[in-house]
Parts: structure tokens; C-alpha cells; sequence
């Protein structure tokens, strides 16, 4: 496959369709607006990847229903060209160095103090633009995510897309992960293999051999990697269209400790049961408790030491996020990651994860590759 896939994006018209359902949902709310800075959620709502930096660009979205205006400086204009905007017909105002931008945001919304902001906006656009319409904005989370959170047919394929394509580096895993190379240079082969296999970029790589492999965000290190390591390997990245994958297996070089073995047989069922709880109608918590539940079983409750899972999307981490204490049901089109971990500080670790989709009458998985504990 290409070294680098092109970027892409959707139709024009899936931006329209998002680009109304968020004024709708910001009236619902109570919302005179949104106000959409660059990140993941200008990305979904016009496919616009460009990047904040000291001078403001936004998106203005009035609940009233009228033209979502983007406020741009001129300097950036040709930002814009990636996305759905010029399409769309959008309005630009862009603005010269020396002109409020704030107060121009602020004159395109109806008078009102409950603004909406996105949750990427830096503090450098927050504090001006709160002082611009004199009071605080109020964070737009709980309305862009009822948007994110349920994925289209389209974006389905995209994860499906993106979690074939890592499914491929993890069954090349054996070219990489030999005793005596370094947890660095197996992560600079992952990486390429990554991109090799369909991302534009490796977003993430993972390499916990050993006794690195008890620290869950543990990334790489000059440590050698030995003959009988355990070794965890978490990888993922974005295709084209943004969208990204994100999956985790264990490996082991030569034969396995019996106990280590059968410790991550139980992890596999943990990780299978929450699989197994997941449709439509149960609650987010719900599936955390099913994997946790075989653990504890087993006495192995306090090596889990994070949530089970989390959205997955545009932003490798979203909503919904699988833990205890979220009571959202689940809808079909939301997509999340189940990844139980059990890990022993100084000794080793283990974690199995999937990208799931919720379906009418359960899940689909996009990752496909063997679960339990893999020799090499």
C-alpha cells in the first residue's frame, strides 16, 4: 500500500446535515450558539483540520437556524481550502491583525448570554471571548457529543477501515518483536508498518516489555527486550478521513510462565464477557462491571487499575467512556474501545483491546486478530 494515504474527507452534504443538527440540538439546550475553534469538532462539523495558533479562527454557529459563519484571520484563508466550507457556502469573515475578533464572533449571534463553546478551545480565545460577551461561556460537550458519540454508516466504515489496517501491523508483529533489539527500535518498525498498512500517521506506539509493561501509558525505551518477556503492544493512528484505530495484544517470547498464562487467559475471558454485554440499552457501566467482574472472580480485581474503555472517533479518546459510575445507555452507532489490563508493578502486564460498534442487537468488532497471549 501507499506510504501516505491522501487526507480525504466526506461529502459536502454529511457537513450540512451535522451543521444543522447542531443548531437544532443548541436550541434544545438553551443555547444562543456555538462557538467551534479548530479540533476534533470543526474537523466533524465542516472537515476543516486547521490548527489554532495565537490569532482566532471559528466557527459560529447561531441556534436561530441561520448561515454558520467561519471568522478567520486573513493570514489563514488558505486553511480553509481542505474543508467542506466553500462547498457549503459558508460565509467567511476573515480579519487583519489590529481588528476585535472577538466582538465579531459575538456580532453574528443573537443577543443572549449562553454561548456554547467546544472543549478543545484554548484559554488564550476562552478568557477574550467571555470578556467579549460578558459572561462566561458555557462548554458545548453536552451537545457536539450527542452528535459524535452515534457514528453514520460512513464513519463506521472509516473504523472498520482503520481497524483492518492495524489489524495487518499486529499480524506482522513477528518481524519486529525479537529477544535483543530495543523496545525503540521495535517501535520504529511498528511505526512505519502503520503507515505501510493504511494511516497517514502512527498516532501512538506502545512497546512495554517486561516489567514496562505494568505501566499502562508506558511508550518505549532503550530496554532490551529478553527471551520470555511479556510484552505489550498498543498501536493505532488515523486513515484518511481522520478517523482512528486503536488496539492492544500481548505477546510473549518463547514459552510463557504457567501462571502468567493463565492469568491472561482470565484477562481474555474478562475482555470477551464485556464484548458480550455490549447492546444497544445497557449502560456504559454496565460493560466496565462485566469485565471487571470475571477479575475479581479471580482474585485479580486490584490489577485492573483503569477504566475499560473509551470512544473512539475523530479523537482516539471520546465519548462514551466505559467506567464505573456512567450511567449512559448505549446507542447503536457508538463506537468505543473494550481494553481490560491487569498489571503487576516490577514484574510484567497485559492488556487485550477492540474498537466495538453497538449494532440493533449487539456489537461488531473491527479488530479481528487473535485475543490470548501470543508467542513469538
Amino acid at each position: 500500500m501507499s506510504s501516505l494515504a491522501a487526507v480525504t474527507r466526506f461529502p459536502s452534504s454529511v457537513y450540512d446535515s451535522r451543521l444543522k443538527a447542531a443548531a437544532v440540538l443548541a436550541a434544545r439546550s438553551g443555547l444562543d450558539g456555538l462557538l467551534v475553534t479548530p479540533g476534533p469538532d470543526l474537523e466533524f462539523l465542516v472537515g476543516s483540520r486547521s490548527q489554532t495558533f495565537e490569532r482566532l479562527s471559528c466557527l459560529v454557529i447561531p441556534a436561530d437556524g441561520s448561515a454558520s459563519t467561519m471568522v478567520v484571520p486573513t493570514l489563514e484563508l488558505a486553511s480553509l481550502k481542505e474543508s467542506a466550507i466553500t462547498e457549503l457556502g459558508l460565509p467567511v469573515l476573515d480579519w487583519v491583525d489590529g481588528v476585535d475578533p472577538y466582538r465579531m464572533c459575538m456580532s453574528l449571534l443573537p443577543s443572549g448570554p449562553f454561548v456554547g463553546v467546544s472543549d478543545s478551545m484554548p484559554a488564550l480565545h476562552l478568557i477574550p471571548l467571555g470578556e467579549a460577551m460578558h459572561t462566561q461561556p458555557i462548554l458545548a460537550t453536552t451537545v457536539l457529543r450527542q452528535l459524535r458519540m452515534v457514528k453514520d454508516e460512513a464513519e463506521i466504515d472509516e473504523l472498520r477501515r482503520a481497524g483492518a489496517a492495524i489489524d495487518r501491523v499486529h499480524a506482522r508483529m513477528g518481524e519486529f518483536l525479537r529477544a535483543g533489539r530495543t523496545e525503540v527500535e521495535v517501535a520504529k518498525d511498528i511505526a512505519e508498518a502503520i503507515v505501510a498498512e493504511g494511516h497517514t500517521f502512527a498516532a501512538f506506539v506502545i512497546v512495554g516489555s517486561g516489567p514496562n509493561g505494568a505501566d499502562p501509558h508506558h511508550e518505549q525505551s532503550e530496554r532490551v527486550i529478553e527471551h520470555g518477556d511479556v510484552v505489550v503492544i498498543d498501536i493505532g493512528g488515523p486513515v484518511s478521513t481522520g478517523y482512528n484505530s486503536d488496539s492492544t495484544r500481548t505477546y510473549v517470547l518463547g514459552e510463557p510462565n504457567p501462571e502468567v498464562a493463565e492469568q491472561i487467559a482470565i484477562l481474555e475471558r474478562a475482555q470477551a464477557a464485556a464484548v458480550a454485554a455490549v447492546r444497544p440499552g445497557v449502560t456504559a457501566e454496565s460493560v466496565d462491571a462485566a469485565a471487571r467482574e470475571v477479575l475479581a472472580a479471580a482474585g485479580l480485581a486490584e490489577a485492573f487499575v483503569h477504566r475499560t474503555g473509551h470512544g473512539i472517533g475523530l479523537s482516539v479518546h471520546e465519548e462514551p467512556y466505559i467506567v464505573a459510575g456512567n450511567a449512559l445507555p448505549l446507542t447503536a452507532g457508538m463506537a468505543f474501545s473494550i481494553e481490560p489490563g491487569i498489571y503487576f508493578r516490577g514484574r510484567w502486564g497485559a492488556r487485550i483491546e477492540d474498537i466495538v460498534v453497538v449494532t440493533a442487537d449487539g456489537c461488531e468488532s473491527v479488530n479481528n486478530r487473535p485475543h490470548g497471549l501470543t508467542r513469538l
